[in-house]
C-alpha cells in the first residue's frame, strides 16, 4: 500500500498519464466491491493478520477469456492455469516499475531467496512461503487460488500497520466456455483499534488512491493473462 501512498511523487504525471492511457484497453476488465459475505474474510489467514477485524479497502477485478484462447497445456494439469497467471502479474510490464522501485530499496543478501528476476517469476510454482520481491508472499495455494500477503516486508511476521491480502484465481467455466481469472484486494491496518468512544475506522485506502489502485489492477489483469493464451 506504501506503493501506491507515493505513485504519483515517483513516477510524475506524465507516467501516470501513459497508464491511464491503457483505460480502452483494459476495458473488459471489470472491478466491482468485494462484498463482506465473501470466503476472503472468513479464512483464518484474514482474522490471524487483521485481529480486531478492522475495516478494509477490498475488491475484486475480474475478465473472463474464452477457452480457446487459453494454451492447451496449461489446462492440462490442476494448478498450472492459476501459476501461469501468477507468472504473469509478477514477470509481467505492469508489475515491472513497481520491481525496479522495490529492487532499488530492498534487494540485497537478507531478501536473496525472494523471487526478484524474470525468469524466477516463470519458473516459479508459487507455493506457500514463496517471496515476491521483499513486499509479498504466498500465504495459501489450492488448485484455483494463490493467496499472497502485502502491503509490507514479508521479513515482518508480526501484525503490521500497513497489511493486506491479494488473491489471484483462475476458474474454468466449461458451461460458459471461458475461464474467469479474478484479482481481489482487501488493504487494511492490522494494529489499529477503535476508539474508545466507539467511533469506528476507516479503510486506510480511500479516494484517489483507490482509483489508482483500481487502474493499476486492471493493467497487471491485462499482462497477466497475456502469459495464459495462445
Amino acid at each position: 500500500m506504501g506503493f501506491f501512498r507515493t505513485a504519483t511523487n515517483i513516477t510524475g504525471w506524465g507516467s501516470l498519464g501513459s497508464v491511464l492511457g491503457y483505460v480502452a484497453w483494459t476495458r473488459h476488465s471489470k472491478i466491482n466491491d468485494l462484498p463482506p459475505t465473501d470466503y476472503l474474510f472468513n479464512t483464518t489467514i484474514f482474522s490471524r493478520f487483521n485481529p480486531y477485524n478492522n475495516p478494509a479497502m477490498a475488491d475484486v477485478c475480474t475478465r473472463k477469456v474464452k477457452l480457446e484462447k487459453i494454451r492447451p497445456e496449461l489446462l492440462e494439469q490442476e494448478g498450472k492455469l492459476v501459476e501461469a497467471f501468477s507468472a504473469g502479474v509478477w514477470s509481467g510490464w505492469g508489475f515491472a516499475y513497481q520491481r525496479r522501485f522495490l529492487e532499488k530499496k530492498y534487494r540485497g543478501p537478507g531478501t536473496a531467496s525472494h523471487l526478484w528476476e524474470q525468469k524466477d517469476f516463470q519458473s516459479s510454482n508459487y507455493k506457500t512461503g514463496t517471496m515476491i520481491a521483499d513486499h509479498f508472499e504466498v500465504v495459501a495455494k489450492s488448485e484455483n487460488s494463490i493467496i499472497i500477503r502485502c502491503g509490507d516486508s514479508p521479513r515482518i511476521r508480526s501484525i503490521r500497520e500497513s497489511d493486506g491480502l491479494f488473491e489471484l484465481t483462475a476458474e474454468v467455466k466449461q458451461e460458459e466456455g471461458v475461464v474467469e481469472f479474478g484479482m481481489k484486494s482487501a488493504f487494511y491496518n492490522g494494529i489499529a483499534q477503535p476508539d474508545k468512544d466507539g467511533t469506528p475506522l476507516e479503510p486506510p485506502v480511500q479516494g484517489f488512491t483507490k482509483w489508482l489502485h483500481q487502474h493499476y489492477d486492471r493493467v497487471l489483469m491485462e499482462t497477466a493473462i497475456g502469459n495464459c493464451m495462445v
